[in-house]
């Protein structure tokens, strides 16, 4: 059996927009319909959604054989966690709230295997339960690590955590970001905006691919058009929350007005 190849970090290298979306759902049929969706990538979150090792496993059981590449975001950059995550599949993670080099560092370790990192060593579904051919060979080449700067601390130390070996990309957090500058549920905030679209600048300086979220296709645009590789441009429990709302006052409000 062939090594399953990490097309998102194929893509990475080159010069194109790969736009994804976010999964936060915890549900393996959500996660397959959102597959199907056309993305190039989707980003299954561990970190503000009720996940655990099983639905996440669900998940990114649900998404193969389409042609989309799934990202798992761990509540924490923490080398357990990233761990288990290889192991049951995950070849791309992001990490969140990363604010210095020697934080990056310690993660490049965990997603690798000795010598060159501290990865534990079993057999596990990402080896198809040992039926790769050469897994341990070609593992460390198809892992990516993605990590996520969203603080004050990590937007200092920006260029330094983009020059780490191993790291890469870099994703920008809007959300937690503006929060840090003072502006607490206003991602779209000038100052904010000014921060992100610095933040992804910088990121290619360093010679590094940028990421970044945004559900106002406006902004996400303009993101992009700053420099941002890939771009996350939805989020499932928005989307439906938004379209049930809209659906539910379509007929409610009609239904309101012929009763008066």
């Amino acid at each position: 059996m062939e090594m399953p190849r990490n097309q998102f970090k194929r893509r990475l290298a080159d010069d194109g927009v790969q736009y994804g979306m976010w999964v936060s759902l915890a549900d393996p049929v959500a996660a397959e319909i959102s597959a199907g969706a056309g993305f190039d990538w989707l980003m299954i979150d561990a970190e503000h959604s009720p996940n655990d090792l099983r639905t996440l496993l669900m998940q990114l059981q649900a998404v193969t054989g389409y042609d989309v590449s799934p990202v798992i975001r761990p509540p924490r950059g923490d080398t357990v966690l990233i761990k288990q995550y290889l192991d049951i599949g995950a070849q791309t993670i992001l990490v969140p709230m990363v604010e210095t080099a020697e934080q990056a560092s310690e993660l490049v370790q965990a997603m690798r295997y000795p010598p060159h990192g501290v990865r534990g060593v079993a057999t596990a579904r990402a080896s198809r339960w040992g039926r790769v051919d050469n897994y341990w060979k070609h593992a460390n080449g198809e892992t990516c690590l993605l990590v996520q700067i969203e603080t004050i601390r990590g937007v200092s130390n920006l260029m330094d955590i983009a020059a780490v070996d191993g790291v890469d990309g870099v994703f920008i957090g809007p959300s937690d970001l503006g929060a840090a500058l003072g502006h607490l549920g206003d991602a779209t905030h000038p100052e904010v905006l000014e921060a992100v679209t610095a933040s992804i600048a910088a990121v290619r300086a360093a010679g590094k691919p940028a990421g970044v979220l945004s559900v106002n296709p406006t902004l996400a645009r303009q993101f992009r058009d700053a420099g941002a590789s890939f771009v996350a441009v939805g989020v499932d429990t928005s989307l439906l929350a938004k379209q049930t709302k809209e659906l539910a006052d379509s007929f409610i409000g009609e239904t309101r007005k012929t009763d008066g």
